[in-house]
């Protein structure tokens, strides 16, 4: 009987622990793998840079178009990533010369087992609108960059690919669905853009109802409901890839609290918003979110931040959300899943030697599920601004795995009840039949 009881707790913990270690504590996160692709990369394109000021040591403009802003990342499932770069130098004003692009990325990760921490970019795509589907005017439509007093003319391969820029849109995050398409989630409009896999422009943007953004290009400027840079920043596919959920990076100009974040529910088949709505809820309306993506059908990651670097950073952290589980203001739950000031490094992956490392970036903007225990996490190095791993240096573009002693993902409150009725179960039949 000692022998019974005793398998039986056993039993009985692994089923709670499953459910509840997962659901109410972080989980241990553990660096895995690191890769990095150094700041200074560049690739063919029109000058850029022209309308910012040099930072970090670096002079301004640059002969092409660098590789940066990393703001969204799909697994190719072949050991490469889609990543996507944002509008470029970060405001609407400043990106004129700066393309939207999206990268196919091989990252070769250092891991315990060696690797070189590298990557390698294998090819990339430039959104474009040459069927003309945007029904407002864009960089290509003009002799001259919208800068002022510049009147520098707009690069050729602009103006005749029709080659959309950073002062179209500010896209935030990406999705590819069943059949090859891209969706974007822009922050200017705030829009939903469709593209084919080779970035040409579907249909034209699919505004929010009722929500401008003061860089929404159909409003005088500033005249919005929606603060500038504070639109669809993450955006996830939930899934059944029958509908995206768009969520907002910071509250409506009306909105009284200003830690509630709004998700939105758009159908895929009929390129149309559903009219559901979903709200997030920071933990301080100084902080904002920096993507979303799908683990299940009903749970979410959520990279949620402060607006530090380096040192001074004090909050960047991963939640998962439960769209089933509502409170009673309305907003969704949220519990702690990885804390990314204090990633455990037993292997010296970073090679700081410490047993600890930390991803103390501005912004982290990309969030990937690899398996039930691990993600992939990615920062946005606001190129050439940033510079929160060391003063004074533009950040690279870092690509980590973390591990979990945990799944990422945990059964709801119904399964545990069958996981613990299903052990206990199992014990008495096997007591029964070792009778």
């Amino acid at each position: 009987m000692k022998n019974f009881n005793r398998l039986s707790l056993t039993a009985f913990a692994c089923a709670v622990g499953v459910g509840f270690s997962g659901g109410l504590v972080a989980s241990a996160q553990t660096l895995i793998a690191r890769a990095i692709l150094p700041s200074a990369t560049f690739l063919p394109g029109p000058v850029s840079g022209q309308f910012i000021t040099g930072a970090n040591g670096l002079t301004v403009p640059f002969s092409s178009q660098p590789v940066q802003g990393f703001s969204a990342v799909l697994d190719n499932g072949d050991g490469s990533f889609l990543v996507m770069q944002d509008n470029g130098y970060g405001a609407k004003g400043n990106s004129a010369d700066a393309l939207l692009r999206s990268y196919n990325i091989r990252p070769d990760f250092k891991t315990a087992n060696g690797g070189s921490g590298g990557i390698t970019i294998d090819s990339y795509i430039t959104l474009s609108d040459p069927d003309r589907k945007i029904n407002f005017p864009i960089v290509a439509d003009s002799v001259n960059y919208p800068n002022g007093a510049n009147n520098i003319a707009v690069d050729a391969s602009i103006r005749n690919g029709r080659l959309l820029t950073g002062s179209d849109f500010d896209t935030e995050s990406v999705r590819r669905v069943s059949d090859g398409t891209l969706w974007f989630g822009d922050e200017f409009g705030p829009y939903l853009l469709h593209t084919d896999a080779t970035g040409k422009v579907l249909d034209a943007p699919i505004a929010l109802l009722g929500v401008f953004s003061d860089s929404n290009p159909t409003i005088p400027a500033g005249t919005g409901n929606l603060p500038n840079s504070k639109g669809f920043e993450g955006m996830a596919l939930n899934t059944a890839g029958t509908k995206l959920y768009a969520l907002l990076e910071g509250p409506l100009k009306t909105e009284t609290n200003k830690q509630k974040l709004i998700i939105s529910e758009f159908d895929l088949a009929l390129k149309a918003y559903t009219g559901k709505q979903l709200n997030y809820k920071l933990d301080s309306a100084a902080n904002a979110i920096g993507d979303m993506t799908a683990i299940s059908d009903h749970e979410y990651m959520v990279v949620e931040r402060d607006n530090n670097q380096g040192a001074a950073s004090r909050f960047k952290k991963i939640f998962v959300v439960n769209f089933n589980d509502v409170d009673a203001d309305g907003f969704i739950s949220k519990r702690l899943l990885a804390d990314l000031l204090n990633i455990n490094d037993p292997n010296n992956i970073s090679g700081n030697g410490t047993g600890k490392f930390d991803f103390p970036f501005v912004t982290i903007e990309d969030l990937v599920l690899l398996d039930p225990y691990t993600i992939g996490v990615l920062n946005d190095n606001n190129y050439p601004f940033s510079s929160g791993r060391a003063p004074g240096v533009a950040d690279n573009n870092e690509f980590i795995k973390l591990r979990f002693v945990n799944p990422v993902t945990v059964p709801e409150p119904g399964t545990w009840a069958m996981l613990i009725a299903g052990s206990v179960s199992g014990i008495f039949l096997a007591r029964r039949r070792k009778k």
